[in-house]
């Protein structure tokens, strides 16, 4: 999937907005029509994270559908992401996220799996 919020490289990575005098890192980016843009450059975020916090969200069993986690993912620069986490497992905090594309949401966080 490609939208305005990934970079057209492979692999592919978010897009964000970084302020030229502050610094300051916005997500999504700053629109090239947007009145401030000239005051924003282009920023490719990093592609991993770690898990700032988290939570399991249980929807009412008449929705049909099976719990799933929302969270906060830590970037370099600084920059932090809320989203989707998918995973065979439960997420703690700490662990390290990869950030993938996905068709529903944009993009999601999976889990990255310790080397075995």
């Amino acid at each position: 999937m490609r939208t305005s919020l990934w970079s057209t490289d492979a692999p592919a990575r978010l897009l964000a907005s970084c302020h030229r005098s502050t610094g300051e890192i916005v997500f999504p980016p700053v629109p090239a029509h947007s009145p401030l843009a000239d005051q924003y450059q282009g920023l490719l975020l990093e592609d991993e994270g770690t898990l700032y916090s988290f939570s399991v969200i249980q929807p009412s069993a008449k929705s049909g559908l099976q719990p799933f986690a929302l969270g906060y993912l830590d970037l370099a620069g600084p920059a932090r992401l809320f989203g989707r986490i998918n995973g065979a497992r439960r997420p703690a905090i700490g662990d390290t996220c990869r950030i993938v594309p996905d068709d529903t949401y944009g993009y999601a966080f999976e889990l990255v799996e310790a080397a075995q």
